[in-house]
């Protein structure tokens, strides 16, 4: 009986929630009605003590009710608002509302008084008033959510903990009572001052009682609430999430959420920056703005994930003008829209100092004419060569490509920068190129001696500053490990893996950036810069750690009914077990703690220009092996992989 009660009220609720809007106001209407008439009726009743007939005494004030009270509930919003949703915001409308309906109600009706109608009536009734139709809300509220929630969301809402009860937790908490996707059930908060204490009708309890609460409220996310964290508070409370059956999801930091309230939507997965807990070092603004502020700086492959994120970075430290560089028409014109947004937010309520030129140019750094024609007409004081091809599978499937691009695009915008009196010139290397087993590293640090032999050609007289900056992986970027982890994971595995050994070196791309522009600002000429990058990563580790924090467990020999599986390919063509950031071991400290200057040889730029010329011959002629094996000669700490993997030849 009472299930068939219950699913005739939920299927007279679904159909109601199906109705036209214009519908729902009218039933809304017809209910404020009825309440203004039953209202004046009980009224009457709880002055005289007993019911009288409904078209005696009460008809006059019900009829004034009626009037005073619908177009007041109409100015007042009470129908534009959606009753699932009514919150305080709804009740004090209708309090607003009905205060003002009292005055003339009660002057008519207490004040002056109606012949047959008691005085009371018009104390009483406004009263009833509030609590019947703050009441009808309130039911609707409580029928129609339960029905929606089933509807649009699903029978059983996420049960979710807040670790943070500070005010990012208290946002957070006040989305997901918007957003009905959720139930809170508590707070977690590293301040044992406030366990045992109540925040928006729920607990907060002890780190230490975390595991207890999960299970016995099952709990099936957790999430971090921590903005202002430091990276290594971050990374402990994840690692102590880590073996608990729930999914962990995460805030942005407090800057990426400064400029709007907190949204459900701002939650993330947690990255491998939250897993490192290593601190970022706050930049020195003096090293940041040296070669840049009033400045006309030159990026090229400025629509990459680096060379992008060098923008950002620029444009926060005021240059007079950003040349944007890329051979990506649909990168540069993307990345020309971000930026120039992002100029016209922070130039909001700034009139005084100029904001800075961008001007995107679409070109390649091997054309030599093109290069030569934006560094004639714009020439700039400081450019960052971020142009390059950087997946390693791909250069070695398209060697010709990857030499062309790498090595003779950097020669080409040297020679032109040192023609063009370019004061600083930095190039974006990386950590492959160092004792390279690929072709993408060998490039690279064949680009790195590019500029150390034309900086010691130059001699101290130089106008050009020639600097290098090697780094490892950088998080986010593209064929970034894990945004394809997280895609794996949500498909339900496997996770592939190339290797069980494998490990990298990772950094966030904002920090990379700051760091490569502060270490150019350091330089006296021909320095190769290495990044501090903290300890290598074991990406099975990684693996796991992502796989467990979303809630699932890893399935292998020990856990056989595990949800997601590892699979190990094997390491792709020339692929490194790890990397390294150093060739020598004579590594010197800089002003900088995070950035160390490495002592590397390199050929005269005679010896060096007459390889050159073979290898341009090799690529005329469209011989991969050629052009691998003089990249051998030139860099020699390259071991090449026995099969030549280029797609244009048979391997050999």
């Amino acid at each position: 009986m009472v299930e068939a009660a219950k699913r005739r009220i939920d299927g007279l609720t679904d159909m109601l929630l199906a109705m036209p809007r214009s519908a729902k106001r009218a039933l809304a209407l017809a209910v404020d009605i009825t309440i203004c008439v039953f209202s004046v009726w009980l009224a009457v009743y709880l002055r005289v003590g007993y019911w009288v007939p409904f078209f005696g005494m009460q008809l006059h004030p019900a009829v004034v009710s009626v009037v005073l009270a619908l177009p007041l509930f109409v100015v007042f919003g009470l129908y534009r608002a959606i009753f699932r949703y009514a919150g305080a915001e709804a009740f004090f409308a209708i309090g607003r509302a009905v205060l003002i309906y009292s005055i003339p109600f009660a002057i008519i009706y207490t004040l002056i008084g109606v012949q047959g109608v008691p005085r009371t009536i018009g104390l009483i009734q406004p009263i009833l008033l509030f609590l019947m139709v703050s009441g009808s809300r309130l039911l609707a509220r409580m029928l129609f959510e339960e029905s929606y929630t089933a509807l649009f969301v699903g029978d059983k809402p996420t049960r979710v903990l807040i670790y943070g009860a500070g005010r990012a937790g208290r946002e957070l908490a006040g989305a997901i009572a918007t957003a009905r996707e959720m139930q809170l059930v508590g707070f977690v908060d590293d301040d044992t001052s406030l366990t045992g204490s109540t925040l928006r009708g729920v607990t907060i309890y002890s780190p230490d009682a975390l595991g207890d609460v999960i299970e016995r409220r099952k709990v099936d996310d957790v999430l971090l609430a921590m903005p202002q964290a430091t990276r290594v508070r971050r990374s402990e409370v994840l690692q102590a999430l880590r073996p608990l059956p729930v999914h962990v999801r995460t805030l942005p930091s407090m800057v990426d959420i400064a400029r709007g309230t907190i949204s459900v939507g701002d939650l993330r997965e947690p990255g491998i920056e939250d897993l490192l807990g290593r601190s970022q070092i706050p930049p020195d603004q003096a090293l940041l703005t040296k070669n840049i502020t009033g400045k006309v700086v030159m990026v090229t492959g400025a629509g990459g994930s680096i060379g992008s994120e060098l923008c950002r970075q620029i444009l926060k430290n005021a240059p007079a003008c950003l040349l944007l560089v890329d051979h990506s028409e649909f990168n540069l014109y993307t990345a020309h829209q971000e930026f120039a947004q992002m100029v016209a937010l922070d130039r909001q309520g700034e009139a005084d100092d100029p904001a800075p030129v961008l001007i995107p140019l679409l070109a390649s750094v091997c054309d030599e004419r093109r290069m030569a024609e934006i560094l004639t007409h714009w020439q700039p004081a400081t450019v960052i060569h971020a142009a390059a091809y950087k997946h390693v599978p791909l250069v070695e499937q398209n060697a010709l490509e990857g030499v062309r691009n790498n090595v003779f695009g950097t020669y080409t915008v040297a020679r032109l920068a040192q023609q063009h009196g370019v004061a600083n010139l930095i190039l974006v290397s990386t950590d492959k190129a160092v004792r390279p087993t690929n072709i993408m590293g060998a490039t690279k640090r064949l680009a790195e001696m590019i500029l150390q032999a034309l900086q010691e050609a130059a001699g101290e007289g130089s106008a050009t500053t020639f600097s290098m900056v090697r780094f490892g992986n950088v998080l986010g970027s593209s064929g970034s490990v894990i945004p394809l982890f997280r895609e794996q994971i949500a498909a339900g595995g496997p996770v592939t893996i190339t290797h069980p050994d494998i490990t990298r070196y990772f950094m966030t791309i904002p920090e990379a950036s700051q760091l490569v522009l502060q270490a150019g600002a350091m330089a006296r000429g021909g320095d190769v810069f290495v990044l501090d990058m903290g300890e290598p990563v074991r990406i099975v580790d990684l693996a796991r750690n992502m796989i467990e924090l979303s809630g699932l467990t890893v399935r292998d020999d020990d856990t056989p009914d595990g949800d997601i599986a590892l699979s190990f390919t094997g390491l792709r063509p020339a692929e490194k077990l790890y990397e390294e950031l150093l060739i020598g071991e004579n590594a010197q400290e800089s002003q900088h703690p995070r950035i160390m200057r490495a002592n590397e040889s390199f050929l005269p730029l005679a010896e060096l220009e007459e390889r050159l010329e073979e290898m341009r011959s090799a690529i005329a002629s469209g011989d991969p092996k050629a052009a691998r094996d003089l990249l051998a000669r030139l860099v020699p700490e390259y071991q090449p992989s026995a099969v030549l993997a280029d797609w244009t030849r048979q391997p050999s």
